[in-house]
């Protein structure tokens, strides 16, 4: 996981150097500047509304007393997809419009669903001894004087 997490760090800024001086070619500098504001600030007001309407159907399942965990997936989702928006970058942008689209939202979310159903399941079959409680073991203590060492 950590090599994975380096990994992103480094690379991920590189491809998007790579990608913006390939852009930077094809149409300008100046052009691929205003390209990459414009998806961050139309990135970030599709983020906004879509974010409100999650929170009126996230409201909405409180008040009717259902557990709103899609509507909390969808929220992380949104999160995540204003903080690539607001990373400059192609890839980031590419990835954030990616994950405002309903049908894909839809796909992750159904991912990450059964992902947590199957760890839900393995933490809901353990079936060990509970341990006991208060502040001090079964067993006693044991005090180490100055006298036990060598």
């Amino acid at each position: 996981m950590g090599l994975v997490v380096l990994l992103l760090i480094i690379g991920v800024p590189i491809a998007e150097l790579y990608v913006f001086v390939q852009m930077s070619h094809a149409v300008g500098f100046f052009a691929s500047l205003a390209v990459l504001a414009a998806v961050s600030v139309v990135g970030g007001w599709i983020v906004r509304r879509q974010g409100l309407r999650v929170w009126r159907r996230f409201n909405e399942q409180v008040r009717q007393g259902s557990v709103p965990s899609n509507e909390i997936v969808d929220g992380a989702l949104l999160l995540l997809a204003g903080a690539l928006l607001l990373t400059p970058g192609f890839i980031t942008d590419a990835l954030g419009i990616l994950l405002l689209l309903p049908p894909v939202r839809l796909a992750v979310r159904a991912f990450v669903n059964r992902r947590a159903r199957r760890r839900r399941i393995a933490t809901a079959t353990y079936s060990g001894p509970l341990p006991r409680s208060g502040p001090f073991s079964p067993h006693g203590v044991i005090d180490v004087g100055s006298d036990d060492r060598d």
